[in-house]
């Protein structure tokens, strides 16, 4: 099962969220691994893997070093697509979807965390979130309730709606403190209203409070 993980912005929490679930799965006696789907602002190694790792506590997996859980790694911090560019570099989708066919061969479950939102791009032709409807994969969405989430929220949704996409978990990340409570406790549960409403069967989760993080 390859789940894609993904969320309202940049700054949503994707990779405490991806670790978290996989350290979730491997609790339940699951066999998990993560993959980043295009590392940014990064040299030689992929941090979001690592935190994964941390959360996880279950040191580097083999195929970290294979590089099959981090394809792509470039040093701007930028979108995957001009950061590929500036390294001289062009993100070949069939080598993403390779990669991740890999590893659900060999785990029970494979989180892929996306860099940004949904409608980064991976190529000048490609968004995030195409690639991974085009594959089929469910996607764990992760939401927050900063001031003018709501916005970047509804219209994320609205983007999957519209593509057909299968939505199976939404996280809600309420730390580790985004400013206003009020904001974030009527904006909670606005999304978890709507979210529920557009994608009825969806699973809510609550990010808890982690502690090192």
């Amino acid at each position: 099962m390859i789940r894609f993980v993904s969320g309202i912005d940049t700054d949503a929490g994707k990779s405490v969220a991806t670790g978290w679930l996989a350290r979730r799965a491997l609790a339940a006696g699951r066999r998990v691994a993560t993959m980043k789907l295009a590392q940014t602002g990064n040299a030689g190694a992929s941090e979001d893997i690592a935190r994964h790792r941390a959360l996880m506590g279950a040191g580097p997996l083999p195929e970290d070093a294979e590089g099959l859980t981090a394809p792509y790694i470039f040093p701007h911090p930028c979108s995957p697509d001009l950061a590929a560019r500036l390294a001289g570099a062009e993100i070949d989708p069939a080598r993403l979807e390779a990669c991740a066919q890999a590893l659900a061969a060999r785990y029970n479950e494979v989180f892929v965390e996306g860099a940004g939102g949904l409608m980064v791009p991976l190529r000048p032709d490609l968004l995030t979130v195409d690639f991974a409807v085009g594959r089929g994969w469910p996607f764990t969405f992760v939401l927050h309730g900063a001031l003018g989430s709501v916005n970047h929220a509804l219209l994320s949704l609205e983007a999957l709606v519209a593509r057909g996409a299968t939505v199976a978990q939404f996280v809600w990340n309420a730390w580790p403190g985004r400013g206003d409570a009020l904001i974030e406790a009527d904006s909670r549960a606005f999304l978890r209203r709507v979210a529920e409403g557009m994608f009825p069967g969806a699973e809510w989760l609550e990010l808890p409070i982690l502690e090192g993080l």
